[in-house]
């Protein structure tokens, strides 16, 4: 056991670097000219060369990257092109700021997710399951960024329920939160809930063609307690690598609807210091983002270690 926790924690720290390597990558071909993007209108060429000299442009990609790689490693991101602030001051609250609007997600994700998964299971082919599978290939076949127009157009615009846009400040109050951040939060449910219903129903569905299920109905058991008490913990293992899948979603994917409704968050930072050509605090998000999504990742193959047995034993 100890062993494939092991392998699990050298394998994200391996993908780790290799992402670090992607963001790099992607940070040095994005268009246009570092220098000539901080200036603007007071570049010179004398100007260009002192601050392509401070900022180590000259020197070779493979060594600044490296150096960058150094710092993170001792918690140092650098500091912001834009302002000059430490980009961890910078990125703290909009982290926050993010890592509430995925916790607000997943609370009311999971939980009907996996209930509408366990129900279409005990009716399968009934017409509660036929609406809730028509449901959601709807939502996965449609764009979140679709999905959050329609929610501006007809929840906010037209009835008038809910803001718009999602402006929370650190001085915004906890149920002030909530509410400003209802629709965002409903747009990311919409989107994540299917994948995880879809294998719910799919993996109890499996389980219960087993022997022992079908002792279980011999002996006239509910089929309701066989789906809860017999066949959910047996189908756990995939059920948790969707959960965690649609949880790292959560925080990495949140861009684009954060972009939609304005909300102060890592993702629409992400967006804003991209166009400014704030190189710090992009590299910062990216790597952020993808330890989040390595890491939850991780945790969903040890935990379907821990609650399947079999998974323990080698192939």
């Amino acid at each position: 056991m100890l062993n494939l926790v092991l392998q699990r924690l050298g394998l994200g720290v391996l993908t780790l670097f290799a992402a670090s390597i992607l963001i790099f990558i992607g940070t040095e071909i994005l268009p246009g000219d570092l220098a000539s993007a901080i200036l603007q209108n007071s570049a010179t060429p004398e100007s260009l060369a002192k601050l392509r000299l401070d900022l180590g442009l000259d020197r070779p990609a493979i060594l600044r990257f490296f150096d960058w790689l150094f710092g993170v490693l001792h918690g140092d991101f650098g500091h912001s092109l834009a302002n000059g602030r430490d980009v961890l001051t910078e990125i703290a609250p909009r982290f926050a700021n993010t890592m509430f609007l995925a916790a607000y997600a997943a609370i009311v994700a999971v939980p009907l997710a996996i209930g509408l998964g366990l129900l279409a299971a005990i009716r399968q082919g009934g017409v509660f399951d036929r609406l809730v599978n028509v449901f959601t290939l709807m939502t996965i076949s449609v764009p979140e960024y679709f999905l959050a127009y329609l929610l501006i157009k007809y929840v906010a615009v037209d009835l008038g329920w809910f803001p718009s846009l999602a402006n929370v400040t650190p001085e915004t109050s906890f149920i002030d939160r909530l509410y400003y951040a209802f629709l965002p939060m409903v747009t990311l449910v919409l989107v994540i809930v299917a994948h995880m219903m879809r294998m719910t129903r799919a993996s109890v569905l499996s389980v219960m063609a087993s022997p022992y299920i079908e002792m279980a109905i011999l002996k006239g058991l509910r089929k309701s307690r066989i789906v809860v008490r017999h066949a959910l913990p047996n189908a756990l293992a995939p059920i948790i690598s969707v959960v965690a899948l649609n949880l790292a979603y959560l925080i990495v994917g949140v861009v684009i609807v954060e972009t939609v409704f304005v909300y102060p968050g890592l993702g629409q930072l992400m967006v804003d210091e991209v166009s400014k050509h704030d190189v710090p605090v992009v590299q910062a998000c990216g790597l952020i983002f993808a330890a989040t999504f390595i890491l939850l990742n991780m945790t969903a193959d040890i935990l379907a270690i821990l609650s399947n047995p079999r998974l323990r034993q080698p192939r």
